[in-house]
C-alpha cells in the first residue's frame, strides 16, 4: 500500500511537471494559450526598458506588489487604449501601493516611440526575446497571411521567433501578482478587441491586497 501510494504521488508529481512544461509552450492561436492560474508563480526572465536596459522581472516584483500587462504593441490601439484608460486609476494604484508593468514583444526603440504621458506611471518592458511570454504562457504563433498584411499594409514588423520566421504575439493579458511573485488575478482574453475594464483591475487590485 506504501509503494502504490508513494508510486500515486510520483505519477501526480510528474504530470503536474509535464502540464507545467506544456504550459510554456507557444500557441498555434490566441484560443490555445494556457496562461499561468491564480496560486502560480511568477516566472524568472529578463526584460528591458525602452532605454534598452536589462532588468530582472522577479526583482521588480520583489519591490512592490504588482499589476503585468502584456500587450500587443504600441501600434495596437486596443491596447492603447487601455493603457491609457488605467491613467483614470493610477492614483488609487499608487496608493495602494502596486506598479505597472506593460509588457510586449516589441524592441526597445518601438517603446521609444510610443506616445504615452511621461508622468504616467506605467513602465513599458520590451520582451523581445519571447521569454517572460512564453513563461507566462500567453504567447501564440500569428498566420503567415496576418503577419505579412500587417506589414505591408500598416508597415508593422512583428516579432519573430528566435531561429524561425514565425510571428509571435501575446495574448491580451493581465496579472495581478504580490512581492513574493504569487499569482493573485489573471484575466486573459483571445479576442484582442476586449479589455477588463478599469473598474475590475480596481476592485482585483482592492481584493488581491
Amino acid at each position: 500500500m506504501h509503494i502504490f501510494h508513494t508510486l500515486a504521488t510520483l505519477l501526480v508529481i510528474l504530470s503536474f511537471q509535464s502540464f507545467a512544461l506544456d504550459r510554456t509552450q507557444i500557441a498555434d492561436s490566441a484560443e490555445d494559450v494556457t496562461p499561468l492560474l491564480n496560486g502560480q508563480m511568477v516566472p524568472k526572465g529578463t526584460l528591458r526598458t525602452a532605454d534598452g536596459a536589462p532588468v530582472s522581472l522577479q526583482a521588480m516584483i520583489m519591490q512592490k506588489p504588482s499589476i503585468i500587462l502584456f500587450y500587443r504593441g504600441g501600434w495596437c490601439p486596443y491596447c492603447n487604449r487601455q493603457l491609457a484608460g488605467l491613467k483614470d486609476i493610477e492614483q488609487e494604484l499608487i496608493d495602494m501601493g502596486y506598479q505597472v508593468l506593460a509588457i510586449s514583444p516589441e524592441s526597445p526603440a518601438k517603446l521609444q516611440e510610443q506616445k504615452l504621458e511621461t508622468e504616467f506611471a506605467v513602465q513599458l518592458l520590451s520582451d523581445e526575446s519571447l521569454d517572460v511570454i512564453r513563461g507566462f504562457g500567453v504567447g501564440f504563433y500569428v498566420p503567415a497571411e496576418t503577419k505579412d498584411r500587417y506589414k505591408s499594409k500598416w508597415n508593422i514588423q512583428l516579432t519573430d521567433e528566435a531561429g524561425s520566421d514565425r510571428a509571435v504575439l501575446p495574448a491580451p493579458a493581465m496579472f495581478i501578482a504580490d512581492k513574493t511573485g504569487l499569482i493573485k488575478f489573471n484575466y486573459v482574453n483571445p479576442n484582442y478587441k476586449v479589455r477588463p475594464s478599469v473598474e475590475l483591475l480596481l476592485q482585483a487590485a482592492k481584493l488581491s491586497l
